[in-house]
């Protein structure tokens, strides 16, 4: 296990904050990146930006790592910037991780659907679902990478949804993890066991940090997302999720739990110690559930009648002016009954309905 850091703010990259991260921004960072790391320009959007990588270590390992597949989800690009500020430091942990590693990262595979905040490029497709017909440039620039690159372990790093939980509990999913399954069967070959080692060791570390928050995402099969493909292809791969920590909708502290993840992960490796960690305690990371809400009203009392009502409201994340806005739209639910609230009010409003979805109380509601 690695020796954490003392100050993970020493490595922040404080220029990269908050949800909206587009290419312009990388730029600008990856001028002072170490002369060390090669940086080159690997392909370009369906929109003529360029999509570039950064490559650092000389170990025989070898890492590929691609965020923003969907390009509104930005946590684990500022965490894997983090981690490059960690790796350029004078770290007897990073000295050895390079020495053993090689990183190949991509930054923003998805530079369109980042500028424009959304999950698709700009052909409103789901690169995540493209990796078998590779039908555009994004798609085929990841491909052309893996096979030039012929890495040994492959990280496809993303963000989820507020809604999840943690197993059957009120903890909210703050990281996830998946090793994908190679076949409709989801049988455990070699490589997806190596990737079920490695979240382990990731487990053990941010349990010690935030415990009980780590849960495991679906593994559903589904040969057209890229993980699928690459542990098809004996690869293995990695699925991380950076999911909601309280009160932190920018996820600021969400992106430093990445980065702790990355560097154990990145340990592990150097060291090869995967066989130190058993693929059978990858079943007890608890599956993914959706049972929370953004906010939870109970005991919503309308003028016109005696009976009581719950309320659910999850936000929208809308692009305004170049920063991310949360806005509260109202779910249909029966009752909160087996369901969580990052807020939870329980009270008497003695206001109609419609009436209140339409006023400003909402404004106290935003995060």
């Amino acid at each position: 296990m690695i020796q954490q850091p003392e100050n993970y703010l020493k490595f922040k990259e404080t220029s990269i904050q908050g949800r909206y991260v587009t290419n312009d921004q990388i730029i600008d960072y990856l001028k002072s990146v170490s002369t060390e790391a090669h940086i080159e320009t690997v392909g370009v959007s369906v929109q003529k930006r360029p999509i570039q990588s950064i490559t650092i270590g000389e170990g025989g390992h070898k890492l590929l790592l691609w965020s923003q597949m969907h390009g509104n989800e930005s946590t684990t690009t500022k965490a894997v910037l983090d981690l490059l500020n960690f790796l350029g430091s004078d770290s007897v942990d990073a000295e050895k991780i390079l020495k053993h590693c090689t990183l190949k990262i991509i930054p923003i595979l998805n530079p369109d659907g980042a500028v424009a905040y959304t999950r698709v490029n700009a052909n409103e497709i789901d690169l995540n679902r493209d990796a078998q017909i590779r039908s555009q440039p994004e798609s085929i620039v990841l491909r052309n990478v893996y096979e030039k690159f012929q890495p040994d372990f492959c990280f496809n790093l993303h963000d989820q949804r507020t809604i999840f939980n943690v197993g059957d509990t009120s903890k909210p999913a703050t990281v996830s993890f998946l090793a994908p399954a190679h076949d409709e069967e989801r049988s455990i070959s070699k490589t997806r066991a190596e990737s079920m080692q490695l979240i382990v060791a990731m487990n053990k570390v941010l349990q010690e940090l935030i415990p009980g928050q780590v849960g495991r995402y679906d593994d559903g099969f589904n040969a057209n997302c890229v993980g699928d493909t690459f542990q098809m292809l004996n690869t293995p791969t990695i699925l991380f999720e950076a999911g909601h920590y309280e009160d932190d909708y920018e996820r600021e502290n969400t992106r430093a739990y990445i980065f702790w993840a990355l560097i154990e992960a990145l340990d592990c490796i150097s060291e090869n110690n995967l066989r130190a960690n058993s693929q059978e305690d990858y079943f007890l990371i608890p599956e993914n559930q959706k049972l929370f809400f953004d906010v939870l009203i109970k005991n919503v009392k309308a003028v016109s009648s005696s009976d009581k009502k719950d309320i659910a409201i999850l936000y929208k994340e809308v692009l305004k002016n170049g920063k991310i806005s949360f806005e509260p739209c109202l779910e249909d639910i029966e009752s909160a009954d087996g369901f969580f609230g990052h807020k939870t009010y329980d009270c008497l409003i003695e206001r109609d309905l419609e009436t209140l979805k339409k006023q400003a109380y909402w404004e106290l509601l935003k995060p």
